[in-house]
């Protein structure tokens, strides 16, 4: 028997799913995946031939698992208590998955993801640290990541001050082979330097080095999840499908593909507790995979379930089943009001290491079906550029280009078409032009906290109850990494909704390694950022709406929940 399990209730939408899984046997397509043939997805093979790493990634990595412990044991033997990992969107997520799921095991560091630019976090981070018993995780794919060397300066910086000469024995580098970084990892004599495979794009290196490493520092068996995900490969290699929807990717991705061009794009995941951070990967995965050439597949996380009058005909419902809760009754509901549901039962959570290949192989078959590159990310460059040019502004002028609000009060200035007279009535008049099969993206950069992340949940649940629309949440620049792809890529049905504030306090980011000069602010990049992806939306004609906090965020937005 299978240990991860897929069953299908999809409906009026079965025969066209089986008849997409007929055409997939008949053109081959699986062999041709295997055979990396770029062919199932474009006529030519830019971005394609040199992303194909993933599919011999669980048996590639698994052969190195000797020799990532033996790496790795010393620093275990050291006592050390903290690994924060530097790293943005395929380089973090696959990491912060196998933390949260798996958890830190007795004799073992807990490993904590840092992948923002928020200043208020990166102070708080650094002051509670003991370095001497703490090792920091740079992972970065192209070694160019401004982010993340923003990042690796700074904390490499703050650690020199404290240890001096020592200063690299305290760092580990995750890169690719060719990567910029290691010429500086061998001048900052590092404690040691992964090499991954560059053949493996950043949301499909989960079962490589940047997600393997960080699950073996934590105690993850990780040569017991590789092989999971090693059976998971070979059975989709000897998979003959054709009328049958199986356990396979290959089926995953047909259904998803198939009911995403009838207008089922709203893939909506519903997960265990434990379980959310996979939901997370997972966003990105098919998100930045999808969402491009006016097409995309948009992934629904964190959401409640609800009655099944609630939702309009864009949604497709995975259910994840662990034994820790009973959905039968509303799985029933769902598929008798017509919306088709896919339910995985899942009971080791060991297999996770298969369920990442099993979707990996899901997006890529979904992406034929779409007729789009799941590889490349095209739009993701426009929010960089746009960042980049304004930063070079900044260093230039000593300060940013700032347009003028159509609305300011005490408490926020908003930005945006709106002639509005108050914030309630901005967002209430900007949700009005929802048209059908939209969504709403609220994007979020600001000092992540409990209440803000209470507040925001508030304020989604109330949108959904009056204009039945999806809402996703993303927080910046982490979501640029993520969903921007698709926000940029699709048919431009999002209605995005930036929530910016004032930093309350800031942090330089230095110059250069061993250096105490400063340009530019942690702060300053962050506005950059959000300025960046603001324009690049512009650009590719979507509808956005800002909101700048002078005060207390949160209460601000308890106070549009209950105008709602």
């Amino acid at each position: 028997m299978d240990a991860i399990r897929f069953f299908y209730s999809l409906g009026t939408y079965q025969n066209a799913v089986i008849s997409a899984l007929e055409s997939l046997a008949q053109n081959n397509i699986v062999a041709r995946i295997w055979a990396k043939d770029y062919t199932v997805w474009k006529q030519t093979p830019t971005e394609i031939v040199n992303r194909l790493g993933w599919l011999d990634a669980p048996a590639e990595t698994l052969s190195q698992t000797q020799n990532i412990r033996a790496i790795l044991e010393p620093l275990i033997k050291d006592g050390i208590n903290d690994v924060i990992l530097l790293g943005m969107g395929g380089s973090s997520l696959a990491a912060e998955v196998f933390s949260e799921i798996f958890g830190s095991q007795p004799g073992h560091p807990r490993i904590r993801v840092l992948d923002t630019t928020d200043p208020a976090v990166i102070a708080k981070t650094s002051q509670n640290l003991e370095l001497e018993k703490t090792i920091f995780l740079v992972s970065s794919k192209s070694g160019s990541t401004l982010e993340v060397t923003s990042l690796f300066q700074y904390f490499f910086n703050l650690v020199s001050k404290k240890l001096g000469d020592d200063a690299g024995n305290r760092f580990i580098l995750i890169t690719d082979q060719g990567s910029p970084m290691v010429k500086t990892a061998q001048a900052l004599s590092l404690r040691h330097t992964f090499l991954n495979n560059p053949a493996i794009g950043g949301r499909y290196s989960s079962l490589s080095l940047p997600g393997i490493v960080p699950a073996a520092i934590i105690g993850v068996n990780v040569k017991l999840l590789l092989q999971n995900a090693v059976g998971a490969a070979q059975k989709e290699k000897i998979t003959n499908t054709s009328s049958n929807l199986d356990n396979t990717g290959a089926s995953l991705g047909m259904a998803l593909g198939t009911m995403a061009q009838m207008g089922r794009d709203k893939l909506t995941l519903i997960m265990p507790e434990k379980f959310v951070s996979f939901g997370i990967w997972l966003e990105q995965l098919i998100a930045e995979s999808t969402g491009k050439e006016g097409k995309g597949i948009l992934p629904i996380t964190g959401e409640k379930l609800s009655e099944p009058g609630a939702y309009g005909n864009d949604r497709v419902f995975v259910i994840f089943q662990d034994g820790t809760k009973d959905n039968c009754p509303k799985i029933a509901t769902l598929t008798a009001a017509g919306h088709p549901v896919i339910t995985i039962e899942n009971n080791d959570i060991y297999q996770l290491g298969a369920q990442m290949f099993v979707w990996e192989m899901a997006t890529a078959v979904a992406a034929h079906i779409l007729k789009i590159n799941p590889f490349d990310q095209p739009d993701v460059e426009s929010a960089k550029k746009h960042a980049h040019r304004m930063i070079a502004q900044y260093r230039e002028n000593k300060e940013l280009p700032l347009s003028k609000p159509k609305l300011t009060t005490d408490h926020c200035d908003v930005y945006g078409t709106s002639n509005s007279l108050t914030i309630a009535e901005a967002l209430k008049n900007f949700l009005g032009q929802a048209r059908a099969f939209d969504y709403v993206c609220f994007q979020v950069y600001l000092s992540p906290t409990p209440e803000v992340d209470e507040a925001l949940r508030d304020l989604r649940e109330a949108i959904f109850a009056k204009y039945k629309l999806a809402v996703t949440i993303g927080y910046g620049p982490r979501y640029l990494h993520s969903t921007g792809q698709l926000h940029k890529g699709d048919s431009g049905n999002g209605l995005f909704v930036q929530l910016t504030a004032e930093n309350l306090i800031d942090v330089d980011i230095p110059d250069r390694f061993g250096s105490g000069d400063s340009d530019l602010t942690f702060g300053t990049l962050k506005t950059a950022q959000a300025q960046g992806d603001w324009q690049a939306l512009i650009d590719a004609g979507r509808r956005v709406l800002r909101f700048h906090f002078k005060t207390n965020p949160s209460a601000s937005l308890n106070d549009i929940t209950k105008l709602i």
